[in-house]
């Protein structure tokens, strides 16, 4: 696979927020102003925003697309999502739009993997909050195969994950089985018992 850097393979761009934010929010119209709260640890798209900023807001903020990258730079810095929709950026977030040749999906699991993020924590810095710029997060080493690999790969992964979330469900049914099966026996032992 060729290799390349972040800054090769996409634009690199911080998110900005106006200021004082508190007057820019609206709750009619507006446009969504994503925050890390929109988000969940494990989750792969940003698909609604709590709040909204208004138009003039936007305007001073870092406008992004649907499946556009964002990217998380400070405290849980290095969490990638995929825009499922529209909105704004602040601060904390970097935006990473990618080329035509990298599958958007792919590209999500590559930025999660153990290659990748452990580079974010070599660039991390800061004592007490940890953060990374963009001109570092610009040298990160993504190893890139060509596109019809990258959905070879993608599917795979995906395959493994639908495994996986059956097999919690699967699991998860087998432990309220048994935990109603104890409840069962003993609600029955309890009125046999009480008979006696």
């Amino acid at each position: 696979w060729d290799a390349y850097t972040l800054n090769d393979l996409c634009i690199v761009e911080r998110g900005s927020s106006p200021r004082p934010i508190k007057n820019f929010i609206t709750e009619e119209g507006g446009v969504n102003w994503v925050k890390i709260g929109d988000t969940s640890k494990d989750g792969k798209y940003v698909t609604s925003t709590r709040q909204r900023i208004t138009k003039e807001g936007a305007e001073k903020s870092r406008y992004v697309n649907v499946g556009d990258f964002i990217l998380t730079n400070s405290m849980s810095y290095g969490r990638p999502y995929i825009m499922a929709i529209d909105g704004c950026i602040h601060d904390g977030w970097f935006v990473l739009r990618l080329n035509g040749d990298i599958d958007v999906e792919y590209f999500f699991y590559l930025l999660s993997s153990p290659f990748v993020q452990n580079q974010f924590k070599q660039l991390a810095a800061g004592s007490v909050v940890k953060n990374i710029s963009g001109d570092l997060v610009k040298k990160t080493k993504i190893p890139l195969p060509i596109k019809e690999r990258q959905i070879e790969i993608r599917k795979k992964i995906v395959k493994i994950e639908e495994q996986t979330e059956e097999g919690y469900r699967l699991q998860t049914l087998k432990i309220e089985n048994l935990l109603a099966l104890k409840s069962s026996i003993l609600k029955q032992e309890l009125q046999s018992n009480a008979a006696a």
